[in-house]
């Protein structure tokens, strides 16, 4: 596979093999695919030792590449991880499957019974970074979706993505289902990402899940529908009627719990009224928890880092935050609207009518009130699992789970019936 000739023939094969096995996927019965997904986490739990030692390879290829600590902490996967991966696998197994599901019906004057039922989007391709976690979270979706996968992980977590993929393809097997339907690029060459961007008669869309480079790479040369997000460039606004206590919980946890996820906070907003108060509270328990603040105004203090205009619209990934004072509500919705992602934002208040003011304002596609940021997961939405979070407006919003991996059909049934 060292030529482009060889991983366009490879290529072929694997969108031809995952066409087929999606017709056959389409209409297994639930219970087949509960019993696949079953099975794979048992099978994850029984090999941890084995994707545990996988892994180990594929943080020594991170740390030669000189990845930052928190990229290194995307890679990681201990037992508890493991452990975090066979949940997910179990959760997206009980849940119920969306596939044949009515959304709605009626009858018309002229006999017709009509119904639209959620039907799998057919075969699709994932491209993602250094978290092997989403090789089982990607394929458990689209499995329960009914949907083929054709998973190409980053070169960082290339073991490991092996090694949970074995898994996967281990519980298709013990529930006789085509074990095309979830298969793994074989390759580190980037020639494969640019072969499946451009699969149009085989592939039906893809989810890129990455950096801002990564997702830019796919909206440019993809010639596949693309969901995708292309930053989690996350606010958290403090009103002026913020809850003390609250307000210091929820920011330290969302800029600090794992820096690296994209619903971690990089741009805090505090209005002016407060700022030399619980504004500059906030910043110290920040600094204190070692952050590195970029801040201006009267948010500044000792400690923090001058900000400047290369800070706003930056996802960071890191224990670093830009923090600034805003005039009020409308100014902080402002700011968002200029640097933001769409992907998730917050603002803390104790005021109902500020919050449904920030919410009716704002069109991200997660809006959070005294919560933490770092709750923008599907896993933490009861998806069980996402694939991503997509922040754009057609088809899939926010975050993507089995059942936004579905399309739908109308089934139309007369007895008979002729239009006159």
């Amino acid at each position: 596979m060292k030529d482009i000739e060889d991983i366009s023939a490879v290529m072929t094969g694997i969108g031809k093999r995952a066409k087929a096995a999606a017709a056959e996927l389409a209409f297994a019965s639930a219970e087949r695919k509960h019993a696949a997904l079953i099975a794979a986490a048992d099978a994850v739990w029984a090999r941890r030792a084995e994707i545990i030692a996988a892994n180990a390879r594929d943080l020594d290829y991170g740390r030669d590449k000189g990845l930052s600590p928190a990229m290194m902490d995307r890679l990681k996967l201990d037992e508890a991880r493991i452990q975090g991966i066979v949940d997910g696998l179990r959760t997206v197994a009980e849940q119920a499957d969306p596939v044949g599901e009515v959304l709605a019906e009626w009858d018309m004057p002229s006999g017709l019974h009509i119904q639209r039922v959620r039907t799998p989007l057919g075969v699709i391709g994932v491209i993602y970074e250094s978290r092997p976690n989403v090789t089982a979270d990607a394929g458990a979706l689209c499995l329960k979706s009914g949907n083929a996968v054709i998973l190409r992980g980053g070169s960082e977590s290339f073991h490991s993505s092996g090694a949970i993929h074995a898994c996967l393809v281990e519980g298709l097997r013990a529930a006789n289902l085509p074990e095309d339907a979830i298969q793994l690029v074989p390759t580190r060459d980037r020639a494969a990402v640019s072969e499946l961007l451009t699969m149009t008669d085989h592939v039906d869309v893809i989810v890129p899940r990455g950096g801002k480079g990564l997702v830019g790479l796919v909206q440019r040369e993809a010639r596949v529908p693309v969901f995708a997000h292309l930053e989690g460039i996350v606010h958290i606004y403090v009103d002026k009627a913020a809850d003390r206590q609250k307000t210091l919980d929820v920011v330290l946890n969302a800029k600090t719990r794992r820096t690296g996820i994209c619903g971690a906070a990089e741009c805090l907003l505090i209005h002016q009224d407060i700022a030399e108060g619980l504004g500059r509270e906030v910043i110290a328990a920040l600094l204190a928890a070692g952050v590195d603040v970029h801040a201006e105004g009267a948010l500044a203090q000792s400690g923090t880092t001058t900000a400047t205009d290369e800070d706003w619209g930056r996802e960071f990934l890191d224990m670093i935050i830009a923090a600034k004072p805003v005039a009020d509500i409308d100014e902080a919705i402002a700011h968002i609207r200029q640097y933001g992602s769409n992907h998730t934002d917050c603002i803390m208040t104790e005021d109902a009518a500020a919050a449904a003011h920030f919410f009716e304002r704002l069109d991200s596609a997660i809006l959070m009130h005294n919560a933490s940021t770092q709750f923008a997961d599907g896993g933490e939405f009861g998806m069980g699992a996402e694939i991503g979070i997509a922040t754009g407006k057609m088809h899939a919003r926010g975050p993507v789970g089995a059942a936004q991996l579905t399309s739908f059909k109308y089934l139309v049934r007369g007895d008979g019936t002729v239009r006159g």
